[in-house]
């Protein structure tokens, strides 16, 4: 039995068992029993943060490992920067206060900054998917 099944066969036994504990803990209404929840939470917690460390270190290791790749994702989180950056100069940073919430500048700033990003995210998607469709429909 090779790797892929004996891995498919564990996640497919964890996903039964958390499903049967979930059902479990919400179908209990004694607080005694939702004292499992805290241990439950920060086991997903560990477990989530070891699934987050084993692909960052495969991911670096494969990025390292080949050198025209580690340019094209570097090449890529530049522009990606760029758009950053370009977003944030046209982020308008006015104060907004409603009732008795008050907003600074700099997050209005930054609200501002991922809604331009969007924008011209979308935009340049868009573009490129007009671009390759117009490239195989010329073919």
């Amino acid at each position: 039995m090779n790797l892929h099944k004996l891995t498919k066969i564990a996640a497919i036994v964890i996903s039964v068992l958390s499903i049967l504990f979930l059902a479990g803990l919400m179908a209990s209404s004694d607080d005694a029993d939702n004292s499992w929840i805290s241990p439950l939470i920060y086991l997903s917690y560990f477990v989530l943060a070891a699934c987050i460390a084993i692909v960052l270190i495969y991911v670096l290791k494969n990025l390292l490992s080949n050198k025209d790749n580690l340019k094209r994702t570097l090449i890529s989180i530049g522009l990606f920067l760029g758009v950053f950056l370009i977003a944030f100069i046209l982020a308008d940073g006015s104060e907004v206060k409603a009732g008795d919430i008050s907003v600074t500048s700099m997050e209005s700033k930054l609200v501002s900054t991922g809604l331009n990003m969007f924008y011209i995210l979308t935009v340049i998607s868009i573009i490129t998917m007009g671009w390759t469709g117009f490239n195989k429909f010329k073919k």
